[in-house]
């Protein structure tokens, strides 16, 4: 740290170009590179790593909590074996699809699937345990939406009442969607499972079905939606965002979790992610959000960043991945 320079180019492979290692680092940005049932575009298993590349460029300076930095991130390098698993039943997944997925549905196949996210489940959650039992603070990088399950579960186990503030520009409400159980359109049922997931609170919404509308509602005082056109209708009619931002904030329990997919944004900023929608927030208006909720005194206690597309002709998406990734680190620190 004596010899190192945050004004001055990245000259460490860490992410953000930072010096840190596993022992030192306050935070630790968990990857994952999976992305088994996508249902639509691909390239978020290469997110981690091309982040990562993409972090070098970002500048240290954070208006949200300057210097945090210097508590430490590190991240690890990408898991070859959960990749090279995630390639291996990716392609199964589109060869059924295109090929068998309107016949006679293959049952034994939706299983093997499903065990295998499932021991994509187990590693993340044993992967988040170690760390949290180490008393570091973790965000995890995805891949796909399916991927933060596991840490929920590890953070279940360690807090008896959370919320999630869901970021997204789908609910995730689905039941087995195309048959998988872990599909990433079916996030948030999964974790809604869970009996010390609270409430969930999701902003951004605008591509949603029947199904998932229905399931909401079932939910009760546990589930409140921030439609973004409902939020865009505010605003028509003179509300600020400063007030919105509050309504979102007073709707969370005091323990909250972050979970953002990079399509909650307008698609402007993440063209190439998996399933992008017209609309969406801007990324000055996430980071109000944020600001808001780190001075309201809520206990921020994990957060994931997936859904980053990439795409080789251009770095805009892992340049604006890696930005929003650096916005939830001095969220969190």
């Amino acid at each position: 740290m004596v010899e190192f320079d945050p004004n001055g180019p990245a000259l460490h492979d860490g992410i953000f170009g930072l010096p840190f290692d596993e022992q030192d680092a306050e935070l630790i940005i968990l990857p994952v590179p999976w992305q088994v049932t996508v249902s639509y575009g691909e390239g978020t298993a290469d997110a981690p790593a091309a982040i990562k590349e993409a972090s070098k460029q970002v500048d240290l300076y954070h208006p949200l909590n300057p210097g945090a930095w210097r508590k430490g991130i590190y991240m690890p390098e990408p898991s070859i074996e959960i990749y090279e698993k995630s390639s291996f039943w990716r392609e199964k997944v589109v060869n059924y699809l295109e090929n068998i997925a309107y016949e006679t549905p293959d049952h034994a196949f939706f299983k093997a699937v499903d065990a295998a996210c499932e021991e994509m489940n187990k590693w993340v959650q044993d992967q988040a345990t170690h760390f949290l039992e180490l008393g570091k603070k973790v965000i995890l990088l995805g891949g796909d939406h399916s991927t933060p399950l596991g840490y929920l579960r590890a953070l279940a186990k360690k807090h008896e009442s959370f919320g999630v503030l869901q970021i997204d520009a789908h609910m995730d409400f689905r039941k087995a969607y195309e048959g998988f159980t872990y599909s990433h359109a079916s996030i948030s049922y999964n974790f809604m499972q869970l009996s010390q997931v609270s409430k969930v609170v999701q902003v951004g919404i605008r591509d949603y079905c029947d199904e998932e509308l229905e399931f909401a509602k079932s939910l009760g005082t546990r589930a409140e939606i921030f439609f973004s056109f409902e939020m865009q209708k505010r605003k028509y009619r003179g509300e600020s965002w400063d007030a919105i931002s509050h309504s979102i904030i007073d709707s969370l329990p005091e323990k909250v979790y972050i979970s953002f997919d990079i399509d909650g944004l307008d698609p402007k900023l993440c063209p190439n992610t998996g399933t992008p929608v017209p609309g969406g927030l801007e990324f000055e208006e996430v980071q109000y959000l944020l600001e808001n909720i780190k001075n309201s005194g809520k206990n921020i206690i994990g957060a994931d960043l997936n859904e980053v597309g990439v795409h080789y002709t251009t770095d805009w998406n892992q340049n604006v991945g890696a930005r929003t990734l650096y916005m939830l680190c001095n969220t969190i620190l």
